[in-house]
């Protein structure tokens, strides 16, 4: 559980997000918003279980049976959905799930089996979207009159927004900084523990990473990434 010193800072920087958003007028139109919320739902709720379950089923196969115990094994939404995460991603443009805490004394191989752990919720959120890929693949080349009609219209919208959030929750996953995945790799892959700075850069991850959020610096490398992978899914495998 976070400390009451740690919650204000985020919340205040989450606050400025949400604002910022409400000047661009991203709210204007609350009716469309709320529908494209409501579209988006399956995907957010999709992406993050399976995201946590994938880290929980990868630390319980090295060896550790922390996620098990914690009763993390399950694609339930309800064991991996952070409130307040949640509301962050409908409210501020991202948002995160309840993270599976692991026990890495429990691995053979700590460095190696603390990587794999990390990068398996991306690699899980790059298997929604290639999987729902195919799935629209068929749709488009089904030429079934049901995909034409008002509901099969929603269901191919819903189906592409999944794609779309997957393919960003893993792309900003990968960005090397705490807490995220991206970090986690770098850190087992350059054993970044053994230096002094470590600690407090990991600590202050969280705030670093809004401040980068906020200011737009993240987008600078998940726009065109997020779009390369996007571009790819549609030229190779939708069409």
């Amino acid at each position: 559980m976070r400390r009451k010193q740690d919650i204000i800072p985020i919340v205040i920087l989450i606050g400025a997000m949400v604002v910022m958003n409400a000047l661009n007028g991203q709210y204007s139109d609350f009716k469309t918003w709320i529908f494209t919320e409501l579209m988006m739902l399956p995907g957010i709720v999709i992406g993050l279980s399976f995201h946590e379950y994938a880290h929980g089923i990868a630390s319980y196969l090295c060896g550790d049976p922390t996620p098990k115990e914690q009763g993390r094994l399950t694609i339930n939404p309800a064991a991996h959905m952070d409130i307040m995460g949640f509301l962050c991603l409908l409210f501020a443009g991202f948002g995160w799930g309840i993270p599976v805490q692991i026990d890495p004394r429990n691995y053979k191989h700590r460095r190696l089996d603390e990587m794999l752990v990390a990068f398996a919720g991306v690699a899980m959120n790059f298997l929604i979207a290639v999987i729902c890929s195919f799935i629209l693949h068929w749709i488009v080349n089904s030429n079934n009159a049901f995909f034409v009609s008002t509901t099969g219209s929603v269901i191919i919208e819903i189906i592409q927004y999944i794609v779309m959030i997957n393919v960003v929750l893993m792309v900003f996953n990968l960005l090397p900084v705490p807490p995220l995945d991206g970090f986690g790799i770098i850190t087992q892959i350059f054993n970044l523990e053994k230096y002094s700075w470590y600690p407090k850069v990991y600590n202050s991850g969280f705030i670093i990473l809004m401040v980068l959020i906020l200011f737009n610096v993240t987008s600078l490398v998940l726009t065109p990434c997020i779009s390369a992978v996007e571009t790819w899914l549609t030229n190779v495998i939708i069409y």
